[in-house]
């Protein structure tokens, strides 16, 4: 649940910041007019995200067993790879994030009301499919029977909102790059596990060899119903009898991902001048 949670908090936050900084802008340079159109772009962009996840679940819901695991364990390997993408790409531009919303408005202000659905749905848009593509393989992965995997999108995505409405009332101040840095890194933890979930769903399809070749089983020690198995498995996807190939991807993946992702930023070093003769 906790894992969950933490992908609707992020995920959320970044597309409430998105909402919060285009509003903010609107409103400080008094173009209240343009906020219908925005909004409109934003709905738009939430019900596409929302109508995508419906349709990964209510569509593989009608495939044959080896289709359903074939198509879970692509879109997992998708949802990572977008994912890692993105949390990258975020630690990178996260002090910029506002200038770069701004000049998009300003473009689409110059050009009208299409042009600000356009730069609305695109900027909200983006982020509602990542989340719904991430949370859809998340939750597949983490999925025990029960609502909690989805009660912890949930949950964080109404944290996110509200997180973002204390930002838009400045009752809130919020280091980006701090906070994306530490959110990342748990997210590339998470990742990890949906990725291994996603091969084991490709081995279950006869997509890939080594079903049968397990690399450990502690199932006697982690029982997967104990509160401790569920614990396990719903913070970091783990799995108690994993097979080889999981085991290797998993730790390919996450040593090297999260190594890059957590080095310093290197900065250009100045360019000498040289004297002029």
């Amino acid at each position: 649940m906790f894992s969950n949670y933490l992908i609707g908090l992020r995920e959320g936050l970044e597309a409430s910041l998105v909402v919060c900084i285009l509003i903010a802008y609107l409103v400080k340079t008094d173009r209240r007019d343009a906020l219908k159109p925005v909004w409109a772009g934003i709905a738009v962009a939430i019900a596409l995200a929302f109508g995508f996840g419906c349709a990964l679940e209510f569509g593989s819901q009608e495939l044959t067993f080896q289709a359903q695991e074939a198509l879970g364990g692509s879109l997992s390997l998708l949802a990572v790879g977008l994912v890692t993408w993105m949390v990258f790409w975020m630690r990178r531009t996260a002090r910029h994030l506002k200038s770069e919303l701004h000049g998009r408005l300003d473009a689409a202000l110059a050009m009208g009301t299409g042009a600000l659905v356009a730069t609305a749905f695109l900027a909200v848009g983006r982020e509602g499919l990542e989340t719904a593509l991430f949370v859809w393989a998340s939750v597949h992965a983490a999925s025990d029977g029960t609502p909690r995997p989805l009660l912890g999108v949930a949950l964080g995505l109404l944290t996110a909102v509200l997180l973002g409405w204390l930002f838009y009332r400045g009752a809130l101040r919020i280091n980006l790059a701090k906070f994306f840095t530490w959110t990342g890194g748990m997210l590339v933890v998470v990742a990890a596990g949906v990725l291994a979930y996603g091969f084991h769903d490709l081995q279950e399809a006869d997509f890939l060899p080594g079903l049968t070749d397990k690399a450990f089983d502690v199932s006697g020690t982690i029982p997967p119903d104990s509160w401790y198995g569920t614990l396990l498995k719903g913070v970091f996807n783990f799995q108690p009898d994993p097979t080889t190939l999981q085991v290797t991807v998993w730790l390919l993946y996450l040593i090297p991902t999260l190594a890059l992702f957590l080095a310093p930023a290197r900065t250009p070093s100045p360019t000498p001048v040289r004297d002029k003769a």
